[in-house]
């Protein structure tokens, strides 16, 4: 069976190409034109989609040693994300496999990005917990089979992604923020700047207020020192960087202990974050938890994970029709 999958939720163009459901090619050309801006500008991604989509499919098609004529299929993801961007590739995932009359296969992006995992050995077995996170996204989802996920628990208001970003703006980093973030982190003291909050109930996260508690404190300390934030940055990131961490594995812990499970995921863009990481390495060898994280280009949005929830469709025979069309929301 051979898949091409297509992306194009937010500002990453990208295609892959699967055979048998092993991965041959995986090409992300990512839109650099948001940087001057601060952040994504949803009518500059859909632009910047339409000029990259052919040239990135025809190279994940090469790359693959594949030509158009030998698909069996095409998945593509239908949201959430921009719709904008979305409609970008729709159109074009449902042109092409229209030309070639082959069946479509429609994905959701945060389901493809809990599949991941199953790109590349080691794999969990289900039933699992997987922490989903990203600009967009703060979820804690229990997958049972590759098709089955439940949401148990989910921001109640920003995601963490966005903490991060806005952490990052705040004390003058260039956008993207959330990697820059992490590397200063690491020059910094953690526990300088201790940042202590309230939490939702039971299994989920609101990160606004420690947004604005960020801001405040800023704020008070320029006021005092107005070479404050220069002075401090890689302390700032360090202590900013740990308390949300901190406030993502409580509920992890939380979670894994209310399902007496052992195997705990990560998935999503903020899940590249090295402190994250390592701290759940530290938290899974303390607790006796199997640990799994992806490789760091299936963290940030890419086709290859559309391509393999796209092969877990293909194989139960989920596919769609050509009156699909995007949505900007998709509950998992």
């Amino acid at each position: 069976m051979v898949l091409l999958a297509i992306e194009s939720s937010c500002d990453e163009t990208s295609a892959a190409v699967m055979v048998n459901g092993e991965l041959k090619s995986n090409i992300i050309s990512t839109q650099l034109i948001h940087t001057e801006w601060g952040g994504v500008v949803p009518e500059l991604a859909s632009r910047e989609h339409q000029k990259a989509i052919i040239p990135v499919v025809q190279e994940a098609l090469q790359k693959a040693n594949i030509n158009k004529n030998d698909l069996n299929a095409i998945a593509f993801t239908r949201g959430p994300g921009l719709l904008g961007a979305l409609l970008v590739g729709t159109s074009f995932a449902k042109a092409l496999a229209l030309s070639l009359n082959i069946p479509l296969i429609e994905v959701n992006h945060m389901q493809a990005h809990v599949l991941a995992h199953f790109i590349e050995d080691p794999k969990p077995t289900f039933p699992f917990l997987c922490l989903t996170v990203s600009g967009g996204h703060t979820q804690l989802v229990w997958v049972t089979s590759p098709l089955q996920m439940e949401v148990i628990g989910e921001t109640q208001d920003d995601a963490v992604g966005e903490a991060f970003d806005k952490t990052a703006k705040l004390i003058g980093l260039p956008y993207p923020g959330g990697p820059l973030i992490d590397k200063l982190a690491k020059e910094g003291n953690p526990n300088k700047f201790p940042f202590s909050l309230g939490e939702m109930p039971g299994l989920n996260f609101s990160f606004s207020g420690i947004k604005t508690a960020i801001l405040y404190f800023l704020q008070k300390e320029t006021q005092k020192n107005p070479n404050f934030i220069e002075e401090n940055k890689a302390d700032i990131c360090a202590s900013v960087q740990k308390t949300l961490i901190d406030m993502l594995l409580r509920k992890v812990k939380k979670a894994m202990k209310e399902k007496q499970c052992n195997q705990i995921a990560i998935a999503g863009g903020v899940s590249a974050n090295s402190g994250l990481r390592s701290s759940l390495q530290e938290l899974g060898a303390e607790l006796g938890w199997e640990v799994f994280i992806p490789a760091f280009q299936y963290c940030t949005d890419n086709a290859g994970m559309i391509a393999m929830a796209g092969h877990f469709k293909y194989e139960t025979g989920e596919f769609t029709d050509q009156d699909v069309a995007p949505l900007a929301r998709y509950s998992l």
